[in-house]
């Protein structure tokens, strides 16, 4: 099989909705062999949720894949919600998917937000991680959130910015994040809906080497737009509950030992590689992989590729 060629598509052996608080419900599937090497999936956003081509990066003959929808995503309940939705709620969520699951151990495999959940979760968790695989890294420092939401994608992306920006009263244009949030929390549903378009359209039409007009079609949906754009606001605007700016690097000598591959796209605009850059340098023994011909989605050919080199390479963990 070629490497840029996903596995064939799958249907989950099983598929639950786990309860991890009074409020919220998530979503959780396997698919592959359930006797076979655990490797946990951890989806984008916050707020992205998962889907079918998922499950594809791995050969489901070796893995048992889990898959989850994290707070207020996908087909978690209650639907965008925020309330109990931080970061550290995520790492104790997927703590009771692996005791419900009885996994003493597993690979975890995170791209975007889903790299900065597998660092919060391998770094509080040292003992269950046996692999990392990390595409698009995200650090959420300040400077990244910055760059993408107040000024510096803007610069490669002027077309699309333009709605982002005038959305928002000049007024109000200090801080963009700030001033989505507002929207996005809204008692007026209209307000919500329309923020959540923007700011969620603004991610889709930057997040690949070439522009994907289906990718910005879709946020068209009410209910993933919301998910998306309110979610993502909320740990945005609350520094992704780290404890300091720099919070991730900080750590990383705790999970040093931990076999690791970074895969990254060189023209990644929502995620720059500075990002992969820096944590590589924190983190030398983790073999990072920069995509000559690649922006930020796992879908680009380059980056597919590598990623599936690397879920076949991590078959000996």
């Amino acid at each position: 099989m070629e490497l840029n060629t996903p596995f064939p598509p799958i249907e989950p052996f099983h598929s639950e909705f786990l309860k991890v608080s009074d409020l919220h419900t998530i979503y959780v599937e396997q698919c592959g062999n359930p006797k076979g090497r655990p490797v946990l999936f951890l989806h984008g956003g916050p707020g992205g949720g998962c889907n079918s081509d998922h499950r594809r990066f791995f050969d489901p003959a070796h893995y048992h894949i889990i898959l989850f929808d994290q707070r207020g995503s996908g087909r978690s309940t209650p639907a965008a919600e925020l309330k109990d939705n931080t970061t550290w709620d995520l790492v104790a969520d997927i703590e009771k998917i692996r005791t419900h699951l009885n996994i003493n151990d597993w690979i975890v495999f995170g791209g975007s937000w889903g790299s900065t959940l597998a660092l919060a979760y391998a770094i509080t968790h040292v003992e269950k991680v046996k692999g990392l695989i990390l595409r698009g890294i995200f650090l959420c420092r300040p400077s990244e959130i910055k760059w993408f939401y107040q000024e510096g994608a803007s610069q490669i992306f002027p077309d699309a910015w333009e709605k982002y920006f005038n959305h928002i009263p000049e007024a109000e244009r200090g801080d963009f994040v700030t001033a989505y949030y507002k929207r996005l929390t809204h008692e007026n549903s209209d307000i919500r809906l329309t923020a959540a378009r923007i700011w969620s359209q603004w991610e889709a039409a930057t997040s690949r080497l070439f522009v994907d007009p289906q990718s910005i079609e879709d946020f068209e949906e009410p209910v993933l737009a919301l998910q998306f754009a309110r979610i993502e606001c909320h740990y945005f605007i609350n520094d992704s509950f780290f404890k300091t700016n720099n919070f991730l690097l900080e750590n990383i000598e705790k999970i040093r030992h931990i076999p690791t591959a970074i895969v990254q796209g060189r023209y990644d605009v929502v995620c720059p590689v500075r990002s992969a850059w820096d944590l590589h340098k924190a983190w030398p023994e983790a073999a990072l992989n920069i995509i000559a011909d690649a922006g930020h989605s796992a879908n680009e050919p380059g980056i597919r590729s590598k990623l599936i080199e690397c879920t076949n390479a991590f078959k000996m963990y």
